[in-house]
């Protein structure tokens, strides 16, 4: 047998991490590149941030977070973040925006993933909304 991790470490990381402090989503108007998302480490590189509009403020919105049960058959552990609150009166353009845990500082701030859109999601002086609706895994 080749060498592993116990399962519960999944849980043991998730928890850990995930398992306190704030977690916020920003909006962005363009997709990184895979170069990006293999070096940008914390909210300061992020240099496409859409501009503040109506309630979305610079910075964007804090989520809930929430770590669930150890997953035996597929060896990972669920992390599940909650919908920010939808941005009223917002005139935004946006691709998809950056999860991250809010540390102090745009230099601090730890990024975590990067959600897609799939397209251009826009509002013109309206409520803008995001559902967050796949969990991030931590696998073993």
């Amino acid at each position: 047998m080749a060498s592993a991790n116990a399962g519960i470490l999944t849980k043991r990381l998730a928890d850990a991490y995930f398992g306190s402090g704030t977690f916020k989503f920003m909006l962005v108007s363009t997709l990184p590149s895979e170069s990006d998302l293999d070096t940008f480490d914390f909210r300061n590189d992020v240099t496409n941030e859409v501009a503040a509009s109506g309630s979305y403020v610079t910075g964007g919105a804090t989520v809930t977070c929430t770590v669930g049960a150890y997953d035996a058959t597929n060896n990972r552990t669920p992390v599940t973040f909650g919908n920010p609150a939808a941005f009223t009166a917002a005139t935004i353009s946006a691709v998809g925006g950056w999860l991250y845990r809010a540390v102090g500082s745009a230099a601090t701030d730890e990024l975590i993933s990067f959600v897609d859109f799939g397209g251009t999601k826009t509002s013109t002086a309206d409520t803008f909304t995001v559902t967050l609706s796949t969990p991030l895994y931590v696998n073993r």
